[in-house]
């Protein structure tokens, strides 16, 4: 299990050192903005969708590895996919992050996540699961109410 560990910390250190995604769309349907105001992260995240189908997506803004790792991941996971396969995998993501320790996390949910699941260590730290969480929710505002801001005080992560 440590060896998955540590091929998990080196997923998450690539993609905060090489973001995907990191840009803004200058042609965007949809976006919102992320805040983060107990650690500072801040994050905007741009969509361009046809249709229901999310054919380009962007971020920017600054945070930690796990908030910068868990926008890339999150934007290469969702680009090409419908609004409600994005919603669909907002839902796991967050019900995977958010499972107490203790609590069972079946080996399927995280593996139903594919690369996202290396995030799933973040429940251990409870205090980072606004960081993980943060682009996401933004992602959420922007899919339901376009130019939406949101903080990780005032929304339920």
């Amino acid at each position: 299990m440590s060896e998955l560990n540590e091929l998990y910390q080196q997923l998450i250190l690539e993609h905060n050192k090489s973001p995907r995604n990191f840009k803004k769309l200058e042609l965007y349907t949809h976006d919102a903005d992320g805040y983060n105001p107990l650690c500072g992260d801040h994050y905007h995240v741009w969509l361009k969708l046809d249709g229901d189908t999310i054919t380009d997506i962007g971020f920017q803004g600054s945070g930690c590895a796990i908030s910068k790792s868990s926008a890339s991941m999150m934007t290469a996971a969702i680009k090409g996919s419908t609004v409600q396969e994005a919603k669909k995998l907002f839902e796991k993501f967050h019900t995977v992050i958010l499972t107490k320790i203790g609590d069972t996390i079946s080996e399927e949910n995280i593996e139903e996540l594919g690369s996202l699941g290396a995030l799933a260590g973040v429940r251990e730290f409870p205090a980072r699961i606004k960081c993980a969480s943060l682009a996401w929710h933004a992602l959420n505002a922007a899919l339901t109410k376009k130019d939406k801001s949101i903080s990780t005080e005032t929304e339920k992560n």
